[in-house]
């Protein structure tokens, strides 16, 4: 029975140390492969940085081509709030071309489809004179919503984007349910998200305080050659 009992424990040694050098292992691979840490499903606030921080030259020379250089942090900002920078549409504008929802398969057309959507989203509501804000929440409502705002004042409000919805969602209520769950913080405000344009603002907040940080590491590393 003893001897039995040895083998057991024996076993569940052997095995609880080769579990453990296996994980180990793994957390060198990942510690080293940061490229592979990006594509993993881990949302911490700094892999999530790193891996919009990847995609901001491809953006700056999107932008530039557009005559929109001042606004890649927002950009920036708006993919965070879309995908977390994850996946091959990142800046979710499959629906922009007339496909459905992530049948972009090519990240950098998902950030130049994005960037020419929000362009065009940019030069309508300029000339229909609203605010910024109306013009970032008309990426997730539609060119309509700034037509809406335009009518009501020109001044984008979370209150204003719910009679938006609202007029949507009676135009075809059986496709805006919010999934038929009412307990969605949207309800019954199921077109769009009436919360969009604020959620940019914090993250476009975030992702500055992350640009202005390594810019000044980058001049501190240079600094000292």
């Amino acid at each position: 029975m003893k001897k039995k009992r040895k083998g057991c424990f024996a076993a569940a040694g052997f095995m609880m140390i080769f579990v453990f050098v296996i994980a180990s292992f793994l957390l060198v691979l990942l510690f080293f492969n940061r490229d592979l840490i990006k594509k993993l499903p881990i949302d911490t606030k700094t892999i999530v940085l790193e891996r919009l921080t990847d995609y901001k030259p491809l953006v700056e020379d999107e932008l530039e081509n557009q005559g929109l250089s001042n606004y890649t942090s927002l950009i920036l900002g708006m993919m965070y709030q879309e995908s977390k920078g994850k996946g091959n549409d990142p800046m979710q504008s499959s629906e922009s071309l007339g496909l459905k929802r992530n049948e972009i398969t090519d990240p950098q057309l998902s950030v130049k489809q994005g960037i020419k959507q929000f362009t065009l989203m940019y030069k309508t509501g300029k000339e229909k004179g609203v605010d910024l804000d109306t013009i970032i929440q008309s990426y997730n409502m539609g060119a309509g919503y700034i037509d809406f705002v335009a009518e009501h004042g020109g001044t984008h409000t979370e209150e204003l984007a719910k009679q938006y919805s609202e007029q949507q969602v009676k135009k075809n209520p059986e496709l805006y349910t919010c999934g038929g769950n009412a307990n969605n913080f949207r309800y019954p405000y199921c077109y769009g998200d009436y919360t969009y344009a604020e959620k940019v603002k914090e993250k476009t907040k975030t992702v500055e305080e992350s640009l202005q940080v390594a810019t000044l590491e980058t001049m501190e590393s240079k600094a000292h050659e």
